[in-house]
């Protein structure tokens, strides 16, 4: 493990954004991971565990302890009867991972194409889009606990997870490092698409039903990362509004009464169109995007150095400017959409503030 000195945090993280990290290491193993906490431990420093640094956003002061970006690598697929099981580094890239699984003619993580990071950050947050998540294929998650250095395996119930949310966003967080992730994946089976967006532009390209399961799967992937170049939510150093963490807020899930009051306030504010909805297991998942546009904020709005992509409403870009700038433009979106729909909207990336 090489241990460096005030290292600039922006250039590992999709933003661009971050002061320097004043000690900070790359750990490719489980022993590296393992002499890292320990000598912070015995410095008595914070730590802060990265990937591919997609999911977070540092202060422009820096971070005043040790940033350990893990890089474990390592796939290995193994067949198991009708199924096909992954084994994967926590340092993998995501999408590599994906390719590859589709290119075998896989399916479960068809619709997670294109997404930015490292298989260690999807259980975290439960990763997912057009209809996927990573609940749906997890089988396990081999974590190395911080404060005892012992490795632990987590199954898919034991992670608890939820939309966009697990035990290690809760009252485990920062308690676990990833070290692999292990999933089961279909094969010789069709994809699923229970995403009516995704539906659509695949039924407008071809017939799935007419396609074997190995040509449907890779379409799927193809139509995905189409939708979400459009929307700048894949990596592009080319697209301005790429340097971003992806949706920076979570779609809010309420209740019938909170839906409720939502729609009584839209309608007594002038509002005619109504509220889109997706059905969220007897609860109502409302699109954060709708809420941040007609809360006052359209795509492009700008704010110093920081802005809304013009092609996602959900999406806050460096555009030059500061962390600072970013989370101000982030507490004026919160505001605004409080202050109109009586509801607080959740980040999505962690926010590392410095504390020095």
């Amino acid at each position: 493990m090489q241990l460096r000195e005030h290292v600039p945090l922006a250039p590992y993280t999709t933003l661009g954004l971050g002061g320097p990290a004043r000690y900070f290491c790359e750990c490719a193993s489980e022993a590296e991971l393992r002499e890292a906490l320990a000598l912070a431990r015995q410095r008595e420093m914070r730590v802060q565990i990265i990937g591919d640094g997609s999911n977070v956003v540092f202060a422009d002061a820096g971070f005043p302890g040790l940033v350990v970006k893990v890089t474990v690598g390592g796939v290995a697929f193994r067949d198991a009867g009708d199924a096909v099981v992954v084994n994967a580094g926590a340092g993998v890239e995501w999408d590599l991972l994906v390719r590859e699984a589709v290119e075998r003619g896989c399916t479960g993580i068809e619709c997670l194409s294109g997404i930015p990071g490292t298989v260690g950050g999807t259980p975290i947050q439960n990763v997912g889009a057009y209809g996927q998540e990573i609940a749906d294929t997890l089988v396990a998650v081999t974590c190395l606990e911080r404060q005892r250095l012992t490795r632990v395996v987590l199954t898919r119930d034991q992670c608890e997870f939820a939309y966009r949310d697990s035990r290690f966003k809760r009252g485990d967080r920062d308690r676990y490092v990833v070290l692999d992730v292990t999933l089961r994946l279909r094969r010789g089976t069709a994809p699923q698409l229970r995403y009516a967006e995704l539906e659509q532009a695949v039924r407008q390209r071809l017939d799935l039903e007419a396609l074997d399961a190995g040509d449907a799967v890779r379409v799927v992937r193809k139509t995905v990362l189409e939708l979400r170049r459009r929307k700048s939510m894949v990596l592009d150093p080319t697209d301005p509004n790429a340097r971003s963490v992806g949706s920076f807020f979570v779609n809010p899930v309420l209740s019938t009464d909170a839906f409720d009051d939502l729609v009584r306030r839209w309608r007594t504010s002038g509002g005619s169109e109504a509220v889109p909805t997706f059905p969220a297991d007897g609860r109502v998942k409302v699109p954060a995007a709708w809420l941040v546009e007609h809360a006052g904020f359209a795509k492009g709005h700008r704010h110093g150095g920081a802005g809304i992509s013009t092609r996602h409403a959900l999406a806050l870009v460096n555009v030059g400017g500061t962390s600072a700038e970013l989370l101000a433009l982030a507490r004026s979106i919160e505001r605004a959409v409080h202050q109109r729909f009586g509801i607080r909207l959740e980040r999505e990336p962690v926010v590392v503030e410095y504390e020095g």
